[in-house]
């Protein structure tokens, strides 16, 4: 029998049973038909390039190349063995000792100056002696000390080692200045009032909640309250009459709010007012505190210029507000939270000495012999 196939069925006789086969149809992937490419032709000028043909490299040329290898690296190799001697060099070598023996404070036609034996203390950059007031007697023998106590030229260099003398020739090229164009004096301005709607004093934290709560504890927030409320009340009442001062953050809010625009117009003109030292004082008191009205209490309780006339002259222990209680204000929520978790060694305990360390100076550069 003859095998049948039917619809790719295919019938094949196998013994004495039919056992059918399927085979399944080609399908194709898609049925657009297929088009030759179309090759364009190659327009050019001219002959084709020629092959690139290797250089021939002999024995001798590689050998050479090797050698001047060889020879760029032991130059490089001596050259940072010799970097490094030096530098090992440098640090082992001593430090030079200062040049002068004593430090003295002299008064030389009409004002103080601080001698290194027989030379002037001059200023680093205009090197022109540096001449204090004679009001400020403090001021000059806490100068003196500074330059006392270094014990290499070297340190003289350093300016966390003499914040004094570069306090006292700031206030310096701020007078030289004021008798040009003033633009240090504008520029100081213009900072220190960008602080005052961002002081640390205005901003209070929000009120404690019920799992904030620590029994016997005063909240942040009644400390800060207390505390510029006290600094605002000395000021609108005995520096600015009739300002009124708000607090910037409170509770949950997020943007700051700017005080009125007759506010900023008599704190600026103030600013602007100060003299040369006091104006100086004010900036670095700003700068460490982040806050322009502790730094302004600070310069007015301890003046002698005419913005602190007739305020803190009524003895001993009639100022009671100085650096280490403008450093408190200033820190009022670093503080609390070491007082609640601890603080961090070599961390809070140095932050809060170089800020009484730099209000300190503000307050002998301030003040004079008429102030305690």
């Amino acid at each position: 029998m003859q095998p049948q196939t039917r619809l790719g069925l295919r019938l094949v006789q196998t013994r004495p049973s039919i056992v059918p086969t399927v085979f399944s149809l080609p399908r194709l992937i898609h049925t657009t038909p297929s088009a030759p490419a179309t090759v364009s032709s190659i327009h050019g000028q001219g002959p084709p390039p020629e092959p690139p043909v290797p250089e021939t490299d002999s024995t001798a040329q590689r050998l050479e190349r090797r050698r001047k290898q060889a020879s760029l690296l032991k130059a490089a190799q001596e050259i940072r063995s010799n970097a490094g001697k030096a530098k090992k060099q440098q640090q082992q070598q001593p430090l030079r000792k200062r040049f002068w023996k004593d430090v003295t404070v002299r008064e030389v036609d009409g004002a103080l100056e601080v001698h290194l034996d027989t030379r002037p203390l001059r200023h680093p950059t205009t090197k022109k002696i540096i001449r204090l007031p004679v009001s400020k007697p403090l001021l000059a023998g806490a100068l003196a000390h500074e330059w006392d106590s270094l014990t290499s030229v070297q340190q003289a260099s350093k300016q966390h080692l003499i914040p004094l003398t570069s306090l006292i020739c700031r206030a310096v090229d701020i007078g030289e200045d004021d008798d040009l164009q003033g633009e240090i004096r504008q520029g100081i301005v213009k900072m220190v009032m960008r602080y005052l709607d961002t002081d640390s004093l205005l901003c209070w934290a929000p009120p404690p909640g019920k799992h904030d709560y620590v029994e016997g504890r005063e909240s942040l927030r009644d400390i800060q309250k207390r505390t510029s409320e006290e600094i605002i009340g000395f000021l609108t009442t005995r520096v600015w009459p009739g300002v009124e001062l708000h607090p910037v953050l409170d509770g949950e809010s997020l943007m700051p709010r700017s005080h009125d625009p007759v506010t900023r117009q008599i704190i600026e003109g103030w600013v602007a007012g100060l003299s040369s030292w006091e104006l100086a004082g004010l900036e670095r008191a700003v700068l460490a505190g982040k806050g322009l009205l502790g730094a302004a209490r600070l310069v007015v309780e301890w003046s002698e210029g005419f913005v602190g006339a007739g305020i803190g002259d009524g003895g001993v222990g009639a100022v009671k507000f100085g650096a280490d209680e403008a450093a408190k204000a200033a820190s009022l929520e670093v503080d609390w939270q070491t007082g609640n978790w601890g603080e961090v060694e070599d961390t809070h305990d140095v932050e809060k000495e170089d800020i009484r360390r730099q209000l300190g100076g503000v307050v002998l550069l301030v003040s004079g012999v008429g102030k305690r």
